[in-house]
């Protein structure tokens, strides 16, 4: 598969009972295929990965992967803090119809970079798709530095893609784009794409994560594409507030505007985390307002032209 353009972080829908959704589960894999997605990430962080349990995990791979009848390749996240559960996740996953894993190596108490290689390749001996190498520190607490990076793609071929989170997201980069030349490598971001046109000017590939609104994203990567940096520019100058607002910490904000979508019926977090509260509501319908004011967010905005400038 190839690894760029708008690939989203799905947040696991659950009811207000913290059971899982799968209706709105099929509605979210539906909407994002419609809109033209060049793949979807399931079980993620910001997918509640840490809130399921075994069967819980299963039951999602097996419906998506049934939802989705390959129309869309299917990136499904597989970090663990133990190796022999990260392999063995990522073997289930491709067992049940993943199209490629997603890991991040997990804290230790003394770092250890080699440990950090052997992750990843005891993972590459049990499993024949890509590996998704996450540099996310932001919650794993593990630096990768780029030479760190290089080593594993190096040593483990099967890691296809570098998904790069670690701020400052733009020159990290240009450094493993000029670092590692070997073979083609892709090179995704994420973080609510708070830092959108300047990763994409850094080389990135496209966006793999869970913005609310994935249709401004797919235009922002169409734009820069057509090297139109004006438009990418005034794109994000647009959506920023609502980006950023988005990306406070924990999942109710994203919850609620998929809930609003019509996407999932219920914005509910499983606990611990926390659901939106009131005055994050009230703040998220002024904001909406001055966004898109006007706009039935239920469907597909980028049909509507909405995301160029008004």
């Amino acid at each position: 598969m190839k690894f760029g353009g708008v690939i989203p972080i799905l947040a696991t829908p659950f009811n207000d009972d913290e059971s899982l959704d799968l209706d709105s589960w099929r509605r979210l894999l539906e909407f994002m295929i419609g809109i033209g997605v060049d793949g979807v990430t399931i079980l993620g962080v910001l997918g509640e990965s840490n809130r399921l349990n075994d069967q819980d995990r299963e039951r999602l791979v097996e419906s998506a992967v049934d939802i989705v009848r390959q129309r869309v390749p299917i990136i499904v996240g597989t970090s663990h803090t133990g190796t022999e559960a990260a392999v063995y996740l990522s073997r289930r996953a491709e067992e049940l119809g993943a199209s490629a894993v997603m890991v991040t190596p997990a804290k230790e108490p003394v770092p250890n970079d080699e440990r950090i290689i052997e992750l990843f390749r005891r993972i590459a001996d049990k499993v024949s798709i890509p590996i998704v190498l996450q540099d996310h520190p932001i919650s794993t607490e593990v630096h990768m530095p780029v030479d760190l990076i290089v080593k594993v793609l190096r040593r483990v071929p099967t890691v296809a893609s570098v998904k790069a989170e670690a701020v400052p997201t733009a020159a990290k980069i240009r450094q493993l784009r000029d670092g590692f030349t070997d073979r083609p490598l892709s090179i995704i971001t994420g973080l609510g794409a708070l830092y959108a046109p300047f990763e994409l000017a850094a080389g990135s590939d496209g966006f793999n994560t869970g913005f609310a609104f994935p249709e401004v994203l797919q235009a922002m990567v169409i734009a820069a594409r057509d090297g139109d940096w004006g438009r990418v520019h005034d794109m994000y100058a647009r959506f920023a507030a609502l980006i950023v607002f988005e990306q406070q910490p924990g999942l109710a904000i994203r919850k609620e505007i998929l809930r609003r979508r019509g996407l999932i019926k219920s914005p509910r977090v499983r606990h611990p985390g926390a659901t939106i509260s009131p005055l994050q509501s009230k703040q998220l319908d002024e904001l909406l307002a001055r966004t898109l004011p006007g706009v039935d967010i239920t469907r597909p905005i980028a049909s509507e032209g909405l995301v160029s400038v008004q």
